[in-house]
């Protein structure tokens, strides 16, 4: 029998919502805003992942270089990023199980330690990106070292997470409140670079690659966007809320959580474009090319004044810690549910911590590195979405919320796009094209 807890550091003894009941409450405007506010959450954690500091790094080395050429990757690996969201709470509302689990009740035990395997890179790359953008931000506000950053980095991500032992609620209520730092400072950060928005909204909806390294940053994105990691994830988040329901109360507890999804979803996209015009805006404009986060939050300051370069730093710590946090749920779901491993938590941690702190110590660029993460974790998204595909369409796991024909055309198609992608990217690279 699977174990459908979420983690002993989790919160697996929480609070339970009693759903069933929220969701027969009255039809009166307020019950139905009390409903919505009720769902909203799941979502709002996994968005995190979708402007964590990798995206830093990959949208400022799109803007800097390519001005607003690149924003319509954005939109596109966003749409695809609500409908794999959407796709991974579905599993998680018909079966009971979050992904992970499911692929241990599917596919054999072989195929499941390779699934593990992978997974496990793909947490690891997701935590480097996380760890580094917060002990970058750090240095860049503070001036101190980056090794007591790092530490500093370690300590504040193992409370967030302690936190969790009073219930997912209280995860979701820290995390969108550095969600909302996020936002606060990239408006400001819009606000002081004044874009030119004809372009950049022109460069939205008409696609283009300039050159090879174009492709290279292009599918960073992507990989920065789509995050492999949240897609096991957000199976298992639905899980809180999915208790005793009957076939219709599913639907409807899906149908609100698309709600979830499409708002978390869409406030990420705002932020990833933001920082793609800003960088544009400000960097591209003033014939610079921005390599290191570092001399980005260094040249804002001149171009936009102080304020400019504190609300970037502060927002790349709200976007490290936030990360942190939900790269942990993110490994201990994984670690738990592939191959049936109990690890504890913090072990789990401060092995995919180690990376991030090699690098730290070596003096390697932390752009370049976070950049090259992010493409890694665009290589590793089809087999967090090929797995799901193949359980999503099946009704005798499925039920009422099996997928339709056009869902499982679209999600062919949109693992087509990222292998593709990839192989453009594995042709580039070593032909020198990149």
């Amino acid at each position: 029998m699977l174990d459908e807890s979420y983690s002993p550091t989790m919160g697996a003894q929480a609070e339970s919502l009693s759903v069933g009941r929220v969701i027969r409450s009255n039809s009166k405007p307020a019950g139905k805003i009390r409903t919505i506010l009720k769902f909203l959450g799941p979502a709002f954690i996994v968005s995190v992942a979708y402007i964590d500091p990798g995206n830093f790094a990959t949208n400022i080395s799109g803007g800097s270089k390519f001005n607003y050429n690149l924003v319509w990757v954005i939109l596109w690996s966003n749409i695809m990023a609500i409908f794999l969201q959407s796709l991974s709470a579905k599993l998680g509302i018909a079966t009971g199980y979050n992904l992970p689990q499911m692929c241990g009740r599917v596919f054999s035990r072989k195929v499941n330690w390779c699934f593990w395997v992978v997974a496990e890179l793909a947490a690891i790359a997701t935590n480097l990106a996380e760890f580094l953008g917060c002990t970058l931000g750090l240095y860049l506000l503070f001036r101190i070292p980056m090794e007591i950053a790092g530490l500093i980095t370690a300590v504040l991500t193992f409370f967030i997470v302690y936190m969790g032992k009073y219930g997912q609620r209280v995860l979701e209520g820290i995390i969108s409140v550095l969600v909302a730092v996020i936002c606060i400072s990239y408006t400001l950060e819009v606000f002081l670079a004044k874009p030119d928005w004809a372009s950049a909204g022109l460069h939205v909806l008409m696609p283009s690659l300039p050159n090879g390294e174009a492709v290279m940053i292009a599918v960073g994105m992507l990989g920065a966007t789509v995050m492999p990691h949240v897609i096991f994830l957000h199976s298992q988040l639905v899980q809180q809320r999915n208790k005793g329901l009957t076939d219709d109360q599913k639907k409807r507890h899906f149908k609100l959580e698309r709600l979830d999804i499409t708002i978390a979803m869409n406030i990420a996209f705002i932020i990833n474009a933001s920082m793609v015009i800003v960088s544009a805006a400000v960097f591209y404009r003033n014939g610079m090319v921005v390599e290191t986060i570092e001399q980005a939050h260094r040249s804002l300051s001149p171009l936009l004044g102080a304020a400019s370069s504190g609300a970037f730093g502060l927002a790349l710590v709200a976007s490290g810690l936030s990360s942190s946090v939900v790269g942990t749920m993110a490994g201990t779901t994984i670690m738990q549910g592939f191959v049936g491993l109990n690890i504890n938590d913090n072990v789990t941690r401060l092995v995919t911590m180690l990376p991030a702190m090699v690098i730290i110590i070596l003096g390697i660029n932390p752009m370049q590195a976070l950049v090259l993460s992010q493409v890694v974790l665009s290589f590793i998204l089809p087999v967090a979405i090929i797995p799901m595909l193949l359980i999503t369409k099946r009704k005798d796991l499925m039920g009422s919320l099996v997928n339709k024909p056009a869902t499982n055309v679209v999600g062919w198609i949109i693992t087509s796009v990222i292998l593709v992608a990839n192989a453009v990217l594995l042709v580039l690279t070593f032909s020198g094209g990149v």
